[in-house]
């Protein structure tokens, strides 16, 4: 029953983050000093997962060199007496077995998803959504997998979001089981308020049995002509049990520009290196904020 891989779909294009997006996989954007995906493998090898695969494009290829030994870089820190660095250089390529596959087009998160079939054979197994940074303790991916082996069936992160914002979201509709824990009857792909079934939104975390990619291989086209995980998803929880746990820990949504600012934004203020000055710097940009110059305007 225990969940050993992970699927981390990575091969988006990034499109709300041009022109940073152009040339870097949005990916390995930085929150303060840690590329986003780092955070997403540490939280898998720290949920026990043993293999990950990386679905990843074209153009994304610093995504394994950042997971890949850099020994010319170990060892020119080494000589500058930067022990602590190079240890941490090389800690990040021994998290856990990472492995990568290219999904060849854009075709959505199903299709993503799908690309991991050879890799994950007849068992559950977790997906992970880099967009979605959670911090918690224990962490999310292992909060689902309790969720998984106390329930022997697939489980979903839900979080309650504002009625004006169901439309971002996939939601939910479930039986509640008992606090926290529902037994899901259907899915909605970023309904309307006035069509969600609640306000349970589908969050970037998910334990799923490889029963879904018999139905992903038959799932059409939806919503923005991608083929929608969530789609696979409704009709799953018609074959087998499907559960949605509202797991506790803080998330942020490092896909969009907010979000991303605001993970940036905290982490720094908890940062060993930076935390207090740069919370003695947000102290007084907040009293007294002006434009470094006439003029100064970020362009869009």
């Amino acid at each position: 029953m225990r969940v050993k891989k992970a699927v981390v779909p990575a091969a988006g294009l990034g499109t709300r983050f041009l022109p940073a997006t152009k040339a870097q996989p949005k990916e390995m954007l930085p929150l303060v000093d840690k590329p986003a995906i780092q955070y997403i493998v540490e939280e898998a090898a720290a949920s026990g997962i043993q293999s990950l695969l990386i679905v990843t494009g074209r153009g994304k290829r610093a995504i394994e060199d950042h997971f890949d030994y850099a020994p010319e870089l170990e060892a020119f820190l080494q000589a500058k007496g930067e022990t602590k660095l190079a240890e941490g250089i090389r800690r990040v390529t021994e998290l856990l077995s990472i492995h990568y596959v290219r999904q060849k087009e854009p075709k959505g998160l199903g299709h993503a998803v799908l690309c991991a079939r050879d890799f994950v054979g007849e068992e559950f197994f977790a997906v992970m959504l880099g967009d979605d940074v959670i911090f918690a303790d224990p962490p999310a991916l292992r909060q689902l997998m309790a969720i998984h082996e106390e329930t022997g069936g697939s489980v979903i992160a839900v979080m309650e979001v504002p009625k004006e914002e169901v439309s971002r979201y996939g939601i939910i509709a479930g039986e509640e089981v008992r606090p926290g824990l529902w037994r899901v009857e259907s899915l909605v792909e970023k309904p309307s308020p006035s069509e969600a079934p609640s306000n349970l939104a589908v969050i970037g975390r998910y334990i799923l049995s490889p029963k879904v990619f018999e139905i992903l291989r038959e799932t059409k086209p939806g919503r923005g002509g991608e083929i929608q995980l969530t789609d696979a998803l409704n009709v799953l929880c018609r074959k087998e049990p499907l559960y949605a746990y509202a797991f506790k820990g803080k998330r942020f949504d490092v896909g969009e520009k907010l979000g991303y600012m605001m993970a940036q934004v905290e982490i720094a203020l908890l940062h060993p290196e930076i935390g207090q000055a740069f919370r003695e710097y947000l102290r007084k940009l907040c009293q007294n904020f002006s434009p470094p110059h006439e003029g100064f305007m970020p362009s869009p």
